[in-house]
This record gives structure tokens, C-alpha cells and sequence, in this order.
């Protein structure tokens, strides 16, 4: 069965090589999915797309030596729903079903198992990159090409085939969401979990939290268990009902159950997408939390990817513009960013964010990079090996008037976060000028290693994938 899979995901690597060499040189590369989770715009282009069907699947997963080989446009709903069955998942699974591995690799991805176990490309073993140069090359921890793949956002190639880590887990999860009034007390929390692995004597596998307003902000700690918890919690004796894990894809929300309830309980599948199927809580602004509204909205269309697709209605035909126009609102800006901040600097950056800002709610996840061979920070993305971040993602719109197209409250939260010592990701707009980036993203390496396995260019470089919108 492997063996076949590994002869279509050749003729899959032929395909792509050949619609490669079919785009006139000059032209913009750009592969052809069928899904986006980019959130910045795209110049037009005219050239074909490379073509990347059969390159979407699982190529096998081995449960002894707990490690996958999947191709690089494959989703991870579609790697979990491999994986799982084994009782194994990816080290990080990022939040939206449609991300795809590929994509978490070239372009970041965080979970909340990324307190120990780093960022989705630390899990990779080996990995095979079509390059500008029309090659593929296979690629390890401690090479160039490898090291600066991540966050290269396929300025230096794209991911065919990846060999990636996977863990055990059990059945279930058990959350538990701890409230904080101090912003300081919520950050040496995250530090002395992220050091030890456990709060009050308990195994923590998962951790994030959800900043509401200023002076309530949770922490939800997952734990893995392979049984269900008797109704009467740890006093429960033999015979009492278990509980039955919560179902967020139905009529309940998963965000508002963080502010509801102490603790909770969900299948390993569920706790996976718990984001997924209200996009975070952005699925308010197409009414789908109302509960008349969801009781019509089927199941199966209560995911992100459905939500991005109304996205883009929305933006074609400026509906929230005309709204506001007509309703004689200021002008909106869109704030759509993920940073990381070191974790003693959270308490400024959220009063910051709070007073000059202030978007609710926002997603707080810890994380702490592991680096690459030798422990070396990542090119393009030097996050300090060891130490611990808190990714801060907030996803809305603020009203700031005329001065909007200016995206002064974005240019605003970069330099903060230049100032905290942190990054952010890039899959949303940015607005540096080509000294700053450089400085915070290794160009000056980044541009070396693309002339090795670029040599004529023909890919877009990293600055104007993500500044310049080309």
C-alpha cells in the first residue's frame, strides 16, 4: 500500500515540476489550492498556478516507529483523520482544519502543545523541497535550506513530501480554565507551567487562554486521560455516571464556555478543532452564534474555511464599508496579526494592546522554540531556543476614521512588538520598511541561501511576498 502511494506521489512531484517549467519566466509562482489562510492580498497574475494534485494526501504513517510521511499540500483534518486512528497526532496540530503542513512549515504554526513541543517544522525529521531551481531537494535538521525553510512562505521553494513526529494520545481531554484579575500573576503562571509541565501536581499536555477585557483573562489547561470522569468529579466512586464530553459543534460555543464553566471534557478529535468550528469567536460577524441562526446553519458548514469564503464576499462587495457608511461609522481598519512576545513582557504589551488598541477578545498560546540542530535559533524567525513566548492573535476590525488606509494601528503593534523584543507572523500584512525587516528576519542569510537554491530568481523573494503583496 506505501509502495503504491510513494509511485502516485512521484508522478504527483512530475506533475508539479512540469506545470513549474510551463510558467514563463518573469511571471509570478504560485501554487493553485483550493484554500487560503493567508490574510494578506496578492497582486493579479495571469501565469497558471503549479499544479499540485496529488500532492494533498497521507504517503503512510508508521505507528512503531510513530512517525508520517505526508505530502505537503495535504490539510490536518485530513493528517489527523490518518493519525488518529493509530492513537497518535502531530506534535503541534494548528487550529483550522484546513491549514495544511506544508504551509504550517513554510509559514508557522502554533497550538496549544507548543509549551513543550515547539512549533509544527520542530517535529519535522526530513523533507523534500521542489526548489526555484526546478529540483528537488532533500533536506534535514541542521542544513541551510532546512533551517530557513520555516517562515520562508515559499520564497524558497515548497514542501513535497514531509517526515514528520507523532505522539500518543488517549480518547479524551480534560480542560480546566483558570481565571486571572492580574495580567502579572496570568504571565508567571505560563512560566511556571511551561517550566514544569503541571499545575498543582497535574500533567499539563495543552495550554492556552483567552485575554476577554482587561482584568479577566483565562488559562485553559488540557490534560490527556484515557477515562471519563465520574459526574460526582474526583470523589466519584465505582458505578456513578460518567460524564459525556461536550459537543461545541453543535448549538454551544466553545469561547463563551471558557467564562461558564471550571472545567470541562472533549474527545482528543474535538479538543483538536474546538477553534475550528467558530473560526476563534470571529463567526459572530456572520451571525453564526445566534442560536436561531445555528440551529439552520448545518454542521458541516460550521468550520473556517466557510467562513473565509463569506470573508471574501464580504470584502468583493464591501458589505461592512457600505454598513458603516450608511450607518455614518468611521472608516474601519483590519487588525488580522499573531505575535510573540516574551512571556515576562505580556503584562505591557496587553495593557498596551488594551488601551491603544482595544480589540476583544484575544488568543493567548505559550510556546517555547526548540531550535534547530545544535540548538541554533531559526533563520528566519529567531525566536531564542529555550526561552518561553506567548503568541498573542487577535483577528477583527477597529473604526479609526479617514487615517485607516494608513493602517496606522497595524504600523502601531509592530513597533511595540519590535520594542518587547518579540516577532510576528506573516501571514497577514505587514508594513516594514526593507531595513527593519531585514533586521528582524534574517534577510541578509535568508537571501544567500535563496541564491543557492534559486539561482535565477524566479520565486519571490520573502520581503515582497509579505510587504509588497506580490
Amino acid at each position: 500500500m506505501a509502495e503504491a502511494a510513494r509511485e502516485e506521489h512521484q508522478k504527483a512531484v512530475e506533475r508539479l515540476a512540469a506545470s513549474y517549467a510551463a510558467i514563463p519566466r518573469g511571471e509570478t509562482v504560485r501554487l493553485a489550492k483550493p484554500t487560503t489562510n493567508l490574510f494578506r492580498a496578492r497582486s493579479a497574475t495571469t501565469a497558471p498556478g503549479l499544479d499540485v494534485t496529488g500532492l494533498t494526501g497521507v504517503i503512510e504513517v508508521d505507528p512503531v516507529a510513530r512517525t508520517a510521511d505526508v505530502q505537503g499540500m495535504c490539510t490536518y483534518e485530513d493528517l489527523v483523520d490518518a493519525t488518529l486512528p493509530h492513537g497518535l497526532i502531530p506534535y503541534v496540530v494548528p487550529q483550522l482544519r484546513t491549514i495544511t503542513l506544508g504551509g504550517a512549515v513554510t509559514g508557522l504554526g502554533i497550538e496549544s502543545t507548543s509549551f513543550r513541543n515547539g512549533l509544527p517544522h520542530e517535529s519535522v525529521v526530513e523533507m523534500d523541497v521542489f526548489t526555484g531551481a526546478g529540483e528537488v531537494v532533500t533536506t534535514r535538521p541542521g542544513d541551510d535550506l532546512f533551517d530557513a525553510f520555516p517562515n520562508s512562505y515559499g520564497s524558497l521553494g515548497y514542501a513535497t513530501r514531509l517526515r514528520i513526529e507523532l505522539e500518543e494520545v488517549p480518547p479524551y481531554v480534560a480542560l480546566q480554565h483558570l481565571r486571572f484579575d492580574d495580567a502579572g500573576l496570568l504571565a508567571k503562571t505560563i512560566e511556571e507551567i511551561t517550566a514544569s509541565g503541571e499545575h498543582d501536581g497535574q500533567p499539563v499536555h495543552g495550554l492556552d487562554g483567552v485575554a476577554f477585557e482587561p482584568g479577566e483573562y483565562y488559562l485553559t489547561l488540557a490534560r490527556w486521560t484515557d477515562e471519563l470522569p465520574s459526574s460526582g468529579g474526583r470523589g466519584g466512586r465505582p458505578g456513578d455516571r460518567h460524564e459525556t464530553p461536550s459537543d461545541y459543534a453543535g448549538q454551544q460555543v466553545f469561547y463563551r464556555s471558557i467564562q461558564e464553566r471550571e472545567t470541562d471534557l472533549l474527545t482528543i478529535y474535538d479538543y483538536l478543532w474546538r477553534w475550528d468550528t467558530d473560526w476563534f469567536w470571529c463567526s459572530g460577524a456572520f451571525g453564526a452564534q445566534h442560536p436561531l441562526v445555528r440551529r439552520v446553519w448545518p454542521r458541516r458548514l460550521r468550520r473556517s474555511d466557510v467562513y473565509m469564503k463569506l470573508l471574501k464576499l464580504d470584502r468583493r462587495f464591501a458589505v461592512a464599508d457600505r454598513l458603516d457608511r450608511r450607518a455614518g461609522r468611521p472608516l474601519r481598519e483590519r487588525v488580522v496579526q499573531d505575535i510573540e512576545v516574551p512571556v515576562e513582557r505580556l503584562p505591557e504589551f496587553l495593557d498596551w494592546f488594551d488601551r491603544e488598541i482595544g480589540m476583544r477578545p484575544v488568543w493567548l498560546c505559550p510556546l517555547v522554540a526548540k531550535g534547530s540542530a545544535g540548538g541554533r535559533a531559526w533563520t528566519t524567525y529567531p525566536l531564542e531556543p529555550g526561552r518561553a513566548y506567548v503568541n498573542a492573535g487577535f483577528w477583527g476590525t477597529v473604526h479609526v476614521g479617514p487615517d485607516a488606509v494608513n493602517a496606522p494601528k497595524n504600523r502601531a503593534i509592530e513597533e511595540k512588538v519590535h520594542e518587547l523584543g518579540g516577532h510576528k507572523s506573516l501571514y497577514s500584512e505587514a508594513f516594514y520598511d526593507r531595513e527593519t525587516f531585514d533586521d528582524l528576519y534574517s534577510g541578509a542569510d535568508l537571501a544567500e541561501v535563496k541564491r543557492r537554491y534559486d539561482p535565477d530568481d524566479r520565486l519571490t523573494n520573502l520581503y515582497d511576498k509579505a510587504v509588497r503583496s506580490r
